[in-house]
């Protein structure tokens, strides 16, 4: 396992400072923290704020958010057991600043208006392209809020062209949720709900994920960097996308 790759303190310097190989130990998808570093420059977090991690996984992205940003924060999962998530976060040193919570993004077990900002690392394909996710995440968000999103993306949208059989040869339907930032944008400017959408392709986002990919010990032919390679016509990557929840009138 080659890790070196993992070092990009010119580009992520507050990732640059975690363990690669804890990282690596949390995989379930590409580097999360240099997607939340980058998606971090389109939003206004301050200290002390309460943060809801959205589909978290096994932990790091809410482990960043605690120790980089000085806030709280609520680890939210559903494939990752309570115990499983509040084990790695006893163990980087933040179970006094994050709450690990078990349950599915459709019924969130919160309070209308309870956090200052939502933040969704590598997880919004699975539930976001649903017209009615977008009003019921919005629910706990207080007004004037910040919302952000990575998701894994085509830069043609599939929706406006066939994806690539490189890419439905590994994924298969769940090319049709990889969707461009421009569809984004018009998904959640339709709902009205939200103001100051920002949304972009990350720099180097392919890149990245082949970094990723061969820092877990994937070979060059397996299916993941297989894939990679063969996107020549570059259109694979990652969305950032991010807005403010809007002040009622």
């Amino acid at each position: 396992m080659d890790v070196t790759a993992l070092s990009q303190p010119d580009r992520y310097p507050l990732s640059a400072t975690y363990d690669p190989a804890w990282l690596l130990g949390l995989d379930m998808g590409p580097h999360p923290l240099w997607q939340l570093e980058d998606l971090l420059k389109d939003l206004d977090v301050r200290p002390g704020a309460r943060v809801l991690d959205l589909g978290c996984g096994k932990g790091a992205t809410s482990v960043f958010l605690a120790r980089e940003l000085d806030v709280d924060v609520v680890a939210f999962d559903l494939w990752v057991e309570e115990d499983e998530l509040r084990s790695n976060l006893e163990a980087h040193g933040v179970a006094d600043r994050v709450t690990a919570v078990n349950g599915d993004v459709r019924d969130l077990p919160f309070d209308d208006d309870e956090f200052d900002v939502i933040v969704s690392i590598d997880a919004f394909e699975y539930f976001g392209t649903d017209v009615r996710i977008l009003p019921s995440v919005l629910r706990v968000l207080k007004p004037a809020g910040a919302l952000g999103m990575t998701t894994p993306a085509l830069r043609t949208d599939p929706y406006e062209s066939s994806p690539p059989t490189y890419v439905t040869d590994v994924i298969g339907w769940e090319a049709a949720g990889w969707h461009a930032p421009d569809w984004w944008e018009t998904h959640w400017r339709l709902s009205g709900l939200v103001d100051n959408i920002t949304a972009r392709m990350q720099e180097q986002g392919r890149e990245d994920w082949v970094r990723w990919s061969r820092a877990l010990g994937e070979d060059e032919d397996g299916p993941v960097i297989s894939m990679l390679m063969a996107d020549h016509d570059d259109q694979i990557g990652i969305s950032i996308v991010s807005a403010q929840k809007k002040v009622k009138p």
